[in-house]
């Protein structure tokens, strides 16, 4: 094999439509592009959402709710997740360590999904109030 001789395999590549190169090509004249108007003209389109000057969908409609950019901060973890870490003392570096949350995270609760036999003291970390019975039903607490 020579540089000269590679090529694309059987397929990869095949030829691009050729528009406005006469009637026999099936896409002669118009070129595919309709009868007059401005997305039958070179350069001429509008932006994404534009009705033709009528007032846009996403200006007619109310704005409506908040999204807190604090939330990227929390993070939560399930009952089934602390279980399977088996861990005696938990806080949040060492769900940070083990990948249970991200990075980021400041504030993590834990949440009742699944179950907890182990017996797991939480340090820094806040639990829903399903998840604080069953944590401290298996022996554990939370500081």
């Amino acid at each position: 094999m020579e540089l000269n001789t590679i090529k694309p395999g059987q397929g990869a590549k095949h030829a691009k439509r050729r528009v406005g190169r006469g009637i026999g090509s099936g896409l002669g004249k118009t070129a595919g592009r309709g009868h007059k108007g401005q997305k039958s003209r070179s350069g001429g389109y509008h932006k994404v959402g534009f009705e033709g000057g009528q007032m846009p969908m996403q200006r007619r409609l109310p704005k409506r709710g908040f999204k807190s950019h604090l939330l990227k901060f929390n993070a939560e973890v399930t009952l089934t997740a602390l279980e399977q870490l088996g861990l005696a003392e938990v806080d949040l570096l060492t769900l940070k360590t083990s990948g249970l949350v991200g990075q980021i995270a400041k504030n993590v609760k834990v949440i009742n999904t699944g179950t907890l036999t182990k017996a797991v003291k939480l340090n820094g970390i806040s639990a829903t109030a399903a998840a604080k019975v069953i944590i401290e039903a298996a022996g554990g607490s939370i500081a």
